[in-house]
């Protein structure tokens, strides 16, 4: 029996194998591709979403929805990302894309009625608003266990289905070539079976080593080129997932040591997996050195090791407050949840840590603000009610009596009235700050500092006390001269004040890197050192009987410390007790 060449029994049958796995291949690529766009998409609007979760929940707490507006618009401008909060009852409150109010009730959108079941919903249509396909993910939005809103973030898929085109017609073109080319090379390479086949299997030896560099020669018969093709097709294809993988890697890597909170991960054992910089700062470790260490070796806040032993027991979330640190301790919230694989099975434990010691200390300034406000008002409300009560019992007779005691009587309205106009000319000021309201304008220096002297030179006058001006060039600036005058008025009044008799106060202005330094300096009786951090406090007083004596309301350096900062500069003081102080106010030259 007549034998054939193996081409010729081969061919038809691997020729149409080769189309259809080229065929099988195209497809569930494309499949793949799109699911993993899709997941990819639904998985990036779902961190977008927790990213801005903690700033929506503190204005849905407020009920502030125009500011809720403006933060969803500024959040989707910068992402590319159309945002929308939705109340439970369905009623829109916040997009970055339209107007909430011309909106219909969402409550009916799946991905809606999903999140409000207090699950993640995510869905794909076409959007009757925006008129093209997009993806939505919603998230339920929880404070102290009530369901505030939902969150929905979603993106156009426009962007995705172009992508999965292109590479859906350079598939087909590169299976296309392959096709042809295992047709030519089966042709011409037939003789050259048993060489080709040899080259294969030391090269699949050295891909089963690791080394994937280089490429097949595709010779031989067309089974061998085909063959040869798709092993080359194969460790092309390696290689990018594997540059995939590192990338994505690397950019997790990138997103998770720039999270300003700390993150630790911890296995079942109590090893710890990876933390990332901001947790090594606060634990004062190297980071490349933590993976595998035990906690109780690599952490030495017993607090902590103790939580995190807690949160692999429980197998539950915890929370808690610690302290780090002995000279200066700052104050962490910790919370604790599990680490779980895909399947559901618990693989140890994640522990976020957020420093909260600014805010511990903004609780306490506030505390001790009201404390001061109340015993500033309280002493000359006290002081009136006494003497109005004195008043009272006086004889009519006895005016001179009564004119004292009416007197004390003004004195003490008089600086009840100051502490209130001084504590509403603060809250002025931020408010007119924080709102971006303050009228600035050009001005030179020179005016500012020549209407400051004229307040002050009758008092200066009065003490016998020289003020000395030196300014070193002429300066102009855009700030609200009213407010910098009221500042630079308080300094000279307090140096005026606090400066002995016969001495001298100068005035030091420079202009210096775009900035305007206006310095205020005396010769009196100075400052300790342990004040000095507290001096531009409310209330806070280094010497309470002199201050008071003087007229002091405790709120003068405050103000100028919040006018400073209005104007995007700052107050800075140097003082040595019997010899002097200087203050020193530093602003730009164009403010905002």
């Amino acid at each position: 029996m007549k034998r054939r060449r193996l081409i010729w029994q081969l061919y038809p049958s691997y020729l149409l194998i080769t189309l259809l796995s080229l065929l099988a291949v195209t497809i569930y690529t494309a499949s793949t591709l799109q699911s993993f766009f899709v997941h990819e998409t639904a998985e990036n609007l779902k961190a977008r979403a927790r990213l801005i979760e903690p700033e929506m929940i503190n204005l849905l707490v407020l009920a502030d929805y125009d500011s809720l507006q403006t933060n969803a618009r500024q959040h989707g401008q910068r992402s590319e990302t159309r945002i929308t909060v939705i109340l439970p009852d369905g009623i829109v409150i916040a997009d970055s894309d339209q107007n909430p109010e011309r909106m219909d009730p969402h409550d009916d959108r799946p991905e809606v009625v999903a999140a409000l079941d207090g699950t993640t919903g995510s869905s794909t249509r076409f959007s009757s608003t925006l008129k093209e396909e997009m993806m939505y993910v919603a998230l339920p939005v929880y404070h102290d266990g009530k369901l505030l809103a939902i969150l929905r973030t979603s993106k156009s898929l426009k962007s995705v289905n172009q992508t999965i085109n292109m590479l859906l017609v350079n598939i087909g073109i590169g299976s296309l070539i392959v096709a042809i080319a295992a047709t030519i090379i089966s042709w011409v390479n037939a003789r050259w079976i048993s060489k080709p086949l040899e080259r294969m299997r030391l090269r699949a030896l050295r891909i089963a080593a690791g080394d994937r560099s280089g490429r097949l020669a595709e010779e031989g018969s067309e089974e061998i080129s085909t063959l040869a093709n798709a092993i080359n097709l194969m460790l092309i294809q390696l290689d990018d997932r594997i540059r995939f993988i590192e990338q994505q890697r690397s950019e997790q890597d990138a997103v998770f040591s720039s999270i300003s909170d700390g993150v630790l991960a911890i296995d079942a054992n109590g090893l710890l997996l990876t933390m990332n910089t901001t947790a090594a700062s606060m634990l004062e470790l190297k980071h490349s050195n933590v993976r595998g260490r035990p906690v109780r070796d690599a952490i030495q806040n017993k607090g902590l090791r103790q939580f995190i032993m807690r949160t692999l027991k429980t197998n539950d979330e915890v929370e808690d407050e610690i302290l780090l640190g002995e000279l200066d301790p700052r104050y962490i919230q910790t919370h604790g949840c599990p680490l779980r694989e895909t399947d559901g099975r618990t693989m140890g434990a994640v522990v976020v840590l957020n420093d909260v010691t600014r805010l511990r200390h903004l609780e306490k300034a506030r505390r001790d603000f009201v404390a001061n406000v109340s015993h500033e008002l309280r002493t000359p409300v006290t002081s009136i009610i006494g003497y109005v009560e004195t008043l009272q019992d006086t004889p009519v007779e006895d005016t001179e009596a009564t004119e004292r005691f009416i007197e004390i009587i003004r004195r003490q309205s008089d600086r009840l009235e100051k502490i209130i106009e001084d504590l509403l000319s603060l809250a002025r000021i931020e408010r007119d700050a924080e709102g971006s309201e303050i009228e600035l304008y050009e001005v030179s220096i020179d005016d500012v500092i020549a209407n400051s002297l004229g307040f002050v030179k009758q008092l200066a006058t009065a003490r016998n006390v020289d003020i000395q001006v030196n300014i070193e060039s002429a300066v102009d600036a855009t700030l609200n001269q009213a407010l910098i005058e009221q500042a630079v008025v308080n300094l000279l009044t307090n140096a005026i004040k606090y400066s002995d008799v016969g001495t001298s106060v100068q005035v030091h202005v420079l202009e210096m890197k775009k900035r305007v330094m206006i310095q205020v300096k005396d010769h009196g009786v100075g400052i300790a050192s342990e004040h000095l951090p507290r001096i531009f406090e409310r209330f806070y007083r280094v010497d309470k009987g002199r201050s008071r004596a003087e007229g002091g309301t405790g709120l003068g350096l405050a103000i100028v410390k919040h006018i400073a900062l209005a104007h995007g500069g700052t107050v800075h003081v140097e003082s040595e007790l019997g010899v002097g102080s200087e203050f020193t106010i530093s602003i730009p030259t164009v403010t905002r």
